[in-house]
């Protein structure tokens, strides 16, 4: 039991550092398409504010580790099945530059695997409607909506500053904003991990494991152990610094034509919407969050200035991530149940 106790916290690392890289676009598209940073420097330099973010708190880690299922209704092999089931999702989205959603991926794979393993009364559908279903939708419009204002006030702010005084300040200004929106995605998405891994080490527990040092487990029920949050903060530190092109370019370029003022304002809008969220210990997409964000500066324009064809696109795939992470991660824990 404690190998595969350590075989799925390596995964959850794991699956931290994927979410890294497929989300490192989340935090440095917009710099990057606007040519404030190039794409290396701006990789780091997410990757070490993805890490300062994931210190921050463990609101989102303790809603993962408790709010979902009940460590005695499931096993280990549940946790196992819903990792391999997200990492695979990600990396199939990864592959064909697709901004999916990390955190709906991990909660719908842990809800197929969770069913399949202990029958649909053991997954907590009330969470699922309120830390997931309802931001899904809530979310996005707030970004989007923000985002529009905010550029609105911008605009309205600097009309009579001549448009190259404009260009150069705001490219000072995204630089800021990009850091500010890495902070948050690592206060949001790092935390994921920390709440799965603090659901297995309780599943553990629970299941009459064998002692191990006190510094490894949770304190109290829920409470997250440091080490998992310095290694989870780490793991997604150094996946964002392994970037993610293909996903850069999307939202960088194929949604809407941006420039750096248009970039900070989804970036400052994004973030902010985001930081609410880790805060009221809600697992965001921040995938969508930026997204719509980057719609709404767009939209602020004309409606015509996005490029509603990919944003259907994108869409399609939110809609997907959950029930097709679900149907992955069922499939592995059934293949598990068969041959144990």
């Amino acid at each position: 039991m404690l190998t595969l106790l350590i075989v799925v916290i390596v995964v959850a690392l794991v699956f931290d550092f994927v979410n890294g890289f497929h989300d490192a676009a989340n935090a440095i598209a917009t710099v990057v398409s606007t040519g404030v940073l190039h794409v290396r420097t701006a990789v780091i330099v997410a990757g070490l504010f993805n890490f300062v973010g994931a210190m921050m708190g463990t609101a989102v880690a303790k809603t993962i580790a408790n709010d979902f299922t009940t460590p005695g209704l499931v096993t280990l092999t549940v946790i196992l099945s819903t990792l391999l089931g997200a990492v695979a999702w990600n990396l199939l989205t990864w592959w064909f530059g697709i901004p999916s959603s990390s955190s709906h991926a991990l909660i719908g794979a842990l809800c197929g695997a969770v069913v399949v393993r202990a029958g649909v009364g053991a997954f907590k559908w009330q969470a699922l409607v309120h830390k997931v279903v309802v931001p899904l939708v809530i979310s996005p419009l707030f970004g989007f909506v923000l985002a529009f204002v905010v550029m609105i006030g911008l605009l309205w702010a600097l009309r009579r500053v001549r448009p190259a005084m404009v260009h150069k300040q705001s490219r000072r200004m995204q630089l800021v904003s990009a850091c500010f929106m890495a902070l948050s995605h690592g206060s949001n998405d790092a935390q994921k991990s920390m709440g799965i891994i603090t659901l297995a080490l309780s599943i553990y527990m629970a299941q009459g494991g064998g002692n191990l040092p006190s510094w490894i487990l949770p304190s109290h029920p829920g409470g997250v152990p440091m080490w998992v949050v310095a290694a989870c903060a780490l793991a997604i530190g150094l996946g964002t610094m392994g970037g993610g092109k293909k996903i850069i370019h999307t939202m960088g370029s194929k949604i809407i034509r941006i420039n750096p003022l248009q970039g900070f304002a989804a970036e400052t809008s994004g973030a902010a919407t985001i930081l609410i969220a880790s805060h009221m210990g809600i697992p965001l997409s921040t995938t969508h969050c930026i997204n719509a964000c980057i719609m709404g500066v767009g939209a602020s324009k004309r409606v015509s200035a996005v490029r509603w064809g990919v944003a259907g696109n994108i869409v399609t795939a939110w809609v997907l991530t959950i029930p097709a992470t679900a149907l992955l991660a069922g499939m592995t824990q059934y293949i598990f149940d068969f041959f144990t």
